[in-house]
């Protein structure tokens, strides 16, 4: 083994989904599993990128519409589009996107940070850039996107 060889410390694994045909992934680490389309039942004023609550095996689970809560172009749903389930801290959330595509490992050093475009008074919700076989990767800070959908659910 070289001194140069990756360690699991120099990489993480990320899952990339599609949102409004666009690419974006998560770390793997935070998802808890991936389910199908399932109707939510909405919430009285709650945002509008919030879907609802569905029913996870006795849970309550707060759905939210990725792409609405990103400021993309909206979509017509059908049964092809996903929940993924995430867990952050002690809060878990679902995640409505187009389609699930792939989990690849990168190299930590190959996360660019996003340039400084974002509104100074939303979180940013881009943590990260990456180039995987020419295609741009954003990575999403899920702390930022789950916690303000959170904040304005309550």
């Amino acid at each position: 083994m070289s001194d140069d060889t990756p360690t699991d410390a120099d990489t993480v694994e990320l899952l990339t989904f599609r949102l409004s045909d666009q690419e974006y992934s998560l770390d793997i680490m935070c998802v808890r599993e991936i389910r199908s389309w399932t109707r939510a039942t909405p919430m009285p004023h709650a945002p509008s990128f919030m879907r609802g609550v569905i029913n996870l095996r006795g849970t309550v689970l707060p759905v939210m519409d990725l792409a609405e809560r990103l400021g993309l172009p909206c979509r017509e749903h059908t049964e092809r589009n996903v929940i993924i389930v995430v867990k952050h801290g002690e809060a878990m959330s679902g995640l409505l996107v187009d389609a699930v595509s792939d989990i690849v490992t990168v190299q930590k050093a190959d996360l660019q940070p996003p340039p400084d475009a974002t509104s100074q008074t939303a979180p940013a919700v881009i943590r990260s850039l990456t180039l995987i076989d020419d295609r741009m990767i954003r990575v999403l800070d899920l702390p930022n996107v789950v916690a303000f959908g959170q904040s304005e659910a309550a």
